[in-house]
């Protein structure tokens, strides 16, 4: 059992929570919690690390799904897990999950492509709550401009409720390029924008469609909003002028997922 926060894996793992660039060159990412353990694909969680107490509580569970000392689970003391978790209140258990790699291809692909395309988000709960959405109204993929929040910082990985291991996504560092190859293989591309003509419920999704959604504070820029073929608006009453970008992903999502119905 390791019992020093001195340990080089001790201090490898609190370089991964802390640095994108750390967790960028190995490849790998951070989860922490039994039910995002368990959702884990096993063919790509190289460590798992869980401290004595979580042991001795969910031991069964954990032999259950295949985890034991024998198969690679490095105790740790409690304190010392502490000091390895990102949370205020940690539940014990944190794995090393190696990255999925996809491709354009993997996004355009199929039949009728329903993408999400995000521009300069910045807050980690937006990103993972989007993902996680995404899920659960059949988005095909997320392209997310390469000045995003980081989908692998820890806080994201929470949001996204295990959705990180299922969705495709790229990061694009060249959004436009991007949305003009979306284009090309006739996916439709809409900007939720304030000066939308059509109400995002007076389209017609059936066909490949793509989403474009602008940073929290500014929304779409200008180059960006330019790309889309329409722009929809959300209609809203009262003196609201714009919805959290994850509820606005969210109204939207769930539009095409009717229709599609």
């Amino acid at each position: 059992m390791i019992t020093s926060t001195g340990n080089q894996k001790v201090k490898e793992i609190i370089q991964l929570q802390k640095k994108s660039r750390a967790r960028n060159q190995a490849g790998i990412f951070l989860v922490e919690g039994l039910r995002m353990i368990q959702e884990v694909p096993k063919d790509r969680l190289e460590k798992l690390y869980v401290s004595e107490g979580f042991y001795q509580k969910y031991r069964a569970e954990l032999e259950a799904e295949g985890f034991t000392e024998r198969t690679g689970i490095e105790l740790v003391s409690d304190h010392v897990f502490a000091a390895m978790s990102d949370t205020k209140t940690p539940q014990g258990v944190l794995g090393i999950v190696r990255r999925a790699e996809y491709t354009a291809e993997t996004l355009m692909g199929q039949a009728a492509p329903f993408l999400m395309v995000l521009d300069n988000l910045q807050d980690p709960g937006n990103l993972g709550t989007i993902f996680r959405t995404a899920e659960a109204a059949g988005v095909t993929g997320i392209v997310m401009s390469g000045d995003c929040v980081d989908i692998y910082n820890p806080k994201t990985i929470r949001s996204t409720m295990g959705a990180i291991y299922r969705m495709p996504f790229l990061i694009a560092e060249n959004l436009p390029g991007m949305i003009r190859q979306l284009k090309k293989k006739k996916i439709g591309v809409y900007a939720a924008h304030l000066d939308g003509k059509n109400t995002y419920d007076q389209e017609d999704y059936a066909g490949g469609c793509a989403f474009l959604i602008g940073n929290e504070g500014n929304g779409l820029r200008q180059e960006v909003a330019d790309c889309a073929d329409t722009w929809i608006r959300i209609p809203m009453a009262g003196q609201v002028e714009s919805l959290n970008a994850a509820v606005a992903s969210a109204v939207l999502m769930f539009e095409v997922s009717r229709q599609r119905r």
